[in-house]
């Protein structure tokens, strides 16, 4: 039998060395999994702290910059109904219809940011947000924004819609160490979650997808339009 030519065997070696690689990288992501259990337990505990929390602080410490976080839980119910309303028009239209992906707005992203070569829109419900900042990095990378599907739908498995929506409320990032409406509130408004008008309702969703470049007390070019496309949504809910 003649030996494989040189050129054939370098091709072997790098196909299965790709391969290889992709199966490691897949083994890795899917222990950054959560357990089922870990799932289940938010039914009834709230998390002490997310791995957004871990990653902003791991960051300051990487900086040698002060940091401390405001993060305050309160239930679903002392939350100003007109903000839990701004937050889900703002970000998931359709949240208390799919089952942790909205498989339409992947699409519509797909296409879009194929288009245009670069991200440009995002598709993440507010369930995988919330996989993301409970159990991930900030990374935008196809391995682990997998890892948000898949952590999506175990969400939606043990948790009732309320109970995904109040967990998201309360560790959602507003700035600077500050996480969940309640702290928002108090920093940018002084008061509490239950008592802030329906503007300052707008004000908090109109920053969430870029709460540390943006303030939600300023009139940039960015809060503008974003509390525009807010409100008239609400409106054409009747909220």
């Amino acid at each position: 039998m003649n030996p494989m030519p040189a050129e054939i065997r370098t091709r072997h070696v790098v196909r299965n060395s790709a391969a290889l690689i992709v199966l490691v990288l897949l083994v890795v992501e899917a222990v950054m999994l959560p357990f089922p259990w870990t799932v289940a337990k938010l039914k009834m505990s709230n998390p002490k702290s997310t791995a957004l929390m871990d990653e902003r602080i791991k960051d300051a410490k990487t900086n040698h910059e002060p940091f401390f976080i405001r993060h305050t839980f309160v239930p679903l119910s002392q939350i100003s109904p007109s903000l839990i309303h701004a937050v889900i028009v703002a970000e998931d239209g359709t949240f208390f219809e799919h089952n942790g992906v909205d498989w339409y707005e992947v699409k519509e992203s797909l296409e879009k940011n194929w288009e245009e070569k670069r991200i440009v829109r995002g598709s993440s419900t507010i369930t995988m947000q919330l996989a993301k900042n409970l159990w991930f990095s900030t990374s935008r990378d196809p391995l682990t924004k997998m890892n948000e599907v898949i952590a999506a739908y175990m969400l939606e498995h043990y948790l009732t819609k309320d109970r995904i929506l109040e967990l998201y409320l309360n560790e959602i990032e507003f700035g600077r160490g500050i996480f969940g409406v309640e702290s928002a509130s108090k920093v940018y408004f002084g008061t509490s979650a239950s008592q802030v008008t329906r503007e300052e309702c707008l004000r908090l969703a109109a920053i969430i997808p870029s709460p540390i470049r943006h303030d939600p007390n300023t009139d940039s070019r960015f809060v503008s339009n974003r509390l525009e496309i807010i409100s008239l949504r609400m409106e054409a809910r009747g909220w």
